[in-house]
């Protein structure tokens, strides 16, 4: 498996386990932080499709941007939802981990096994 992205906060534990999960399995990951530099629109909605979750459930909603933003209230599409995410990389949550064998939000970091080659 040669191509494996991780959308990595180094200031999250769960986005630095996970990364540690994929190293100590020998795989050197392309490390995005995101924070500096934001998936696009397109990767963003295709990671989501791939993840098969709801744009509201890749959310932070425990930022002070959500609250200020008066996310909370149902009121906003999906479009203007992936808008704030991209103007505000802090809402993303994370690690997102992309393989060629799917995408994944791991949370828990154990998730990032569920698209991984098995161990030889």
């Amino acid at each position: 498996m040669t191509e494996i992205t991780i959308y990595h906060n180094p200031a999250c534990g769960s986005s630095r386990k996970t990364l540690e999960i994929l190293r100590s399995r020998g795989l050197e990951p392309k490390v995005v932080y995101y924070l500096e530099t934001p998936p696009s629109r397109e990767q963003l909605s295709d990671m989501i499709r791939d993840m098969g979750i709801s744009v509201r459930e890749l959310m932070r909603n425990n930022v002070e941007p959500y609250e200020k933003l008066g996310l909370a209230q149902n009121s906003f599409s999906d479009e203007q939802l992936i808008d704030f995410m991209l103007q505000y990389p802090i809402l993303i949550n994370r690690p997102i981990v992309v393989t060629p064998l799917g995408t994944r939000l791991c949370r828990p970091p154990e998730k990032v096994e569920e698209i991984l080659a098995p161990v030889e």
